[in-house]
């Protein structure tokens, strides 16, 4: 697989996390570990359809054998995945959630700079510039033009938030690291992670199921899609892909979840949104420079 078609392959997941505002406002009063234990369990689910599917077809071994993987990655995904959902809750739960979201999202920023650290990896000055308008970007969208109020007595929502963008950027680059593992040892790492959402949610939470049909139809989209395909199709980018472009282009998310809340008549069209959607995207083009020069090269 070339470099460009792993990293067409990622973006897809950064379309896919476009929905998961979308969808959780669909998905009813379901307490945070809760959704999370259901989303990984049906992200299980459905790569355990496609190992059967394969089984059937005579590819690959019996389904219970592929989900064991080395115990290193093991561990590896279960605490990139859950690990970034814990902390982003725990965030959310301990500071005023605009704050709390511009800080864990500035992941995308980190994978960029982290990338540097790789063997064959380059960090240029156009990979820097454009991860710096997407968060330019991403800014405008959380704060919708307001100021940011950052007071000392959320400093554990605004450390939890930090760990958050620490987590999925370190899980995003690292997984460069283990490219002798398949992409479907992210099935293990959703399976681990389905059960601690479960044992996080009996602990902290009480039990709120979804409590009509659409509410469960977006609760399972959020497994097939958000929160669970686009797990599989990052990793192949990460593994594979341009990682530095991928990093930008993922402040494409909050950008493309607000222009579907407007769309659908829960968000409003501003300025703001216009400015950010110049940003995100002039962002996007200018860390993808050299792609493209070589492209028409």
């Amino acid at each position: 697989m070339s470099p460009l078609t792993a990293t067409l392959i990622g973006s897809t997941a950064v379309l896919l996390w476009a929905t998961l505002a979308l969808f959780t406002a669909w998905s009813g009063a379901v307490p945070p570990f809760l959704l999370v234990a259901i989303c990984f369990a049906t992200a299980t689910a459905m790569i355990a359809a496609k190992w059967t599917a394969d089984r059937l077809r005579g590819r690959g071994g019996p389904v219970l054998s592929r989900f064991r993987v080395p115990l290193g990655a093991a561990l590896f995904g279960t605490a990139g995945l859950f690990g970034y959902h814990f902390f982003y809750f725990t965030a959310l739960k301990n500071a005023p959630p605009v704050e709390a979201g511009l800080i864990a999202y500035l992941w995308p920023l980190l994978i960029v700079l982290f990338s540097a650290l790789l063997p064959g990896e380059r960090l240029r000055w156009f990979h820097l510039v454009g991860a710096l308008m997407g968060l330019a970007g991403a800014g405008l969208l959380v704060t919708k033009g307001g100021s940011l109020d950052f007071d000392a007595r959320h400093t554990l929502g605004y450390l939890a938030a930090m760990v958050c963008a620490l987590t999925w950027s370190s899980y995003s680059v690292l997984s460069r690291r283990f490219q002798s593992v398949s992409t479907d040892a992210v099935g293990t790492y959703c399976a681990a992670s389905a059960v601690l959402g479960l044992i996080c949610h009996l602990m902290l939470e009480e039990t709120v199921l979804p409590s009509a049909g659409i509410e469960w139809l977006a609760v399972f989209a959020l497994g097939l899609g958000p929160v669970g395909a686009a797990f599989f199709t990052w990793d192949i980018g990460m593994k594979r892909g341009h990682i530095q472009v991928l990093g930008a282009f993922a402040y494409a998310a909050p950008l493309l979840s607000t222009l579907l809340l407007v769309a659908v008549g829960i968000g409003e069209a501003t300025r703001d949104l216009a400015i950010a959607c110049a940003l995100i995207v002039g962002g996007a083009l200018v860390a993808s420079k050299e792609l493209l020069t070589r492209r028409r090269a």
